[in-house]
């Protein structure tokens, strides 16, 4: 499949990756790449503007990927240029829907090798997990251990996710769907990375929960990438 082909290419050559674009009209040249899933159902999938982009300035600031975009695509779950980005974004404060075309074939992207990064911008709970049922009604969401290699690499968070925002004044938790022994979707919920991840002066959070944040946040590019 295309997908698997450009996460093979992904510290390739820039003529590697080329072929194995799935769609001419995509502007990507190589690397890290991610992209915001677009929902319909009323809820703001366009939230935390300002974090995906932050999250591909910090990895290319690393300097042990490539990464060509400035800023995140934006697709739908049937879009060819779905299969470009590795990682899929998702966030929001309200219903997540997608029709069944949609579920089939993003638990086709999923299953050759996608991620799906779901960030709950307190809102989306219900109809996050209402969705992954019906995408994956054999394979529930599971809570992670805080031994699992997210939390691990290559940041250490021995004590799970960082708590940005307060929401209903919870624990932090992060969920996931495996498949084969792999994360295939990703939840954080009651975090509010994507928030923390936003531009500085968005939300007013202190500098040190925003360096947490993001530094959870490049674990999980670094997963996608590794995986």
């Amino acid at each position: 499949m295309a997908f698997l082909a450009l996460s093979a290419a992904v510290l390739a050559s820039p003529l590697a990756l080329a072929q194995s674009r799935t769609s001419t009209t995509a502007d990507l040249s190589g690397g890290f790449t991610v992209a915001r899933l677009k929902y319909t159902g009323g809820g703001d999938w366009y939230s935390d503007e300002t974090s995906l982009k932050n999250l591909l300035q910090a990895m290319k600031a690393r300097g042990d990927v490539r990464v060509s975009q400035q800023k995140e695509g934006v697709v739908t779950a049937t879009d060819p240029d779905l299969w470009n980005y590795p990682l899929l974004f998702i966030t929001g404060h309200g219903n997540v829907k997608l029709n069944d075309e949609e579920v089939r074939s993003l638990r086709r992207y999923l299953d050759q090798g996608g991620l799906l990064w779901a960030d709950d911008n307190f809102g989306m709970d219900k109809s996050f997990r209402e969705l992954m049922q019906r995408v994956y009604p054999e394979s529930p969401l599971i809570e992670l251990p805080f031994s699992h290699e997210i939390f691990r690499r290559p940041n250490a968070f021995p004590n799970g996710a960082p708590k940005v925002h307060e929401h209903d004044g919870g624990a932090p938790r992060v969920f996931a769907v495996m498949r084969g022994g792999r994360v295939a979707v990703l939840y954080t919920f009651d975090t509010d990375i994507g928030n923390g991840i936003e531009d500085a002066g968005v939300h007013d959070d202190p500098p040190a929960k925003r360096a947490d944040a993001m530094r959870f946040a490049i674990n999980i590019a670094t997963y996608t990438l590794n995986h």
